[in-house]
């Protein structure tokens, strides 16, 4: 076992556990290298569920993964931890206090025109005032401080910010295929970002998006039961990705059944 190739994914995200996996499945299985998944904490939820979590409208723990018992599924092992030293200031323009008094979620792309005018009107219908050409200059432990000196006060303080295209499960791909290869003396394989559009949903209230068109390169727009739809085939693609198509067919129906049996809000 110690003579194996040792493989170290640091980050359970969509990503990370989706590398695994793949890794596990096809070389851990096989005894062609070990693969070690280091997490922080002992559980995965797909992050784009996090606001229905936080709402209540969403089992926590009927989405999430244990990253233990998956592992021992797919042929990978586990370690609880989390890594120091890596600098995480690439999306926080070097703002003063922000990586003291903040907790980062992954960058946003950028949005086109239109969609982020649907995304701000409904903000707005749903009473969250929306601030824009307004750059933050500085973050206190309980405010926020914009560049006209404007200071809104903040029991917790989220960053968002930044322009960074959500590709974690096209990089995994890219990823397992370059380390197969390597293991076999082949060559890295180039990433390519493509790019399929964006879709913002709010939890029950509706959902818009852009899905941009692989011949003509241009967007279409979206919106309503036909972009949740979209958005729910997100997440079962990302279990098919950890699962199978069996086994996510399963989960699929057992959501069903508990959305019927179950109240839609849950209080915490």
């Amino acid at each position: 076992m110690d003579k194996l190739h040792h493989i170290v994914v640091v980050g359970g995200g969509a990503g990370g556990l989706e590398l695994v996996t793949g890794l596990g499945n096809k070389l851990g299985k096989k005894r062609k290298a070990r693969i070690t998944l280091v997490d922080a904490g002992l559980t995965h939820v797909w992050k784009p569920l996090l606001h229905e979590v936080a709402s209540g409208s969403l089992d926590a723990n009927a989405n999430e993964i244990n990253y233990r018992a998956h592992a021992r599924k797919h042929h990978y092992e586990f370690q609880l931890g989390r890594m120091s030293g890596l600098d995480r200031t690439a999306n926080d323009f070097g703002t003063p206090g922000a990586q003291d008094n903040c907790l980062f979620l992954d960058s946003l792309p950028a949005l086109p025109a239109r969609l982020s005018a649907a995304a701000t009107r409904e903000f707005e219908h749903q009473k969250v005032q929306v601030l824009t050409g307004q750059p933050v200059s500085e973050v206190l432990e309980a405010s926020i401080i914009m560049k006209d000196r404007t200071e809104l006060p903040s029991e917790m303080t989220i960053w968002a910010a930044g322009i960074k295209a959500q590709a974690a499960h096209q990089q995994a791909d890219t990823l397992f295929k370059t380390l197969c290869n390597r293991l076999e003396n082949g060559e890295a394989v180039p990433f390519v970002y493509n790019d399929h559009g964006s879709l913002i949903n709010f939890s029950r209230y509706t959902t818009v998006g852009n899905l941009m068109g692989n011949l003509s390169g241009r967007s279409m727009y979206i919106e309503g039961k036909v972009a949740r739809l979209f958005y729910l085939s997100l997440y079962r693609m990302h279990q098919v990705a950890l699962h199978g198509m069996l086994r996510t067919g399963i989960i699929w129906l057992m959501d069903k059944i508990s959305r019927a049996m179950h109240p839609r809000l849950k209080l915490h």
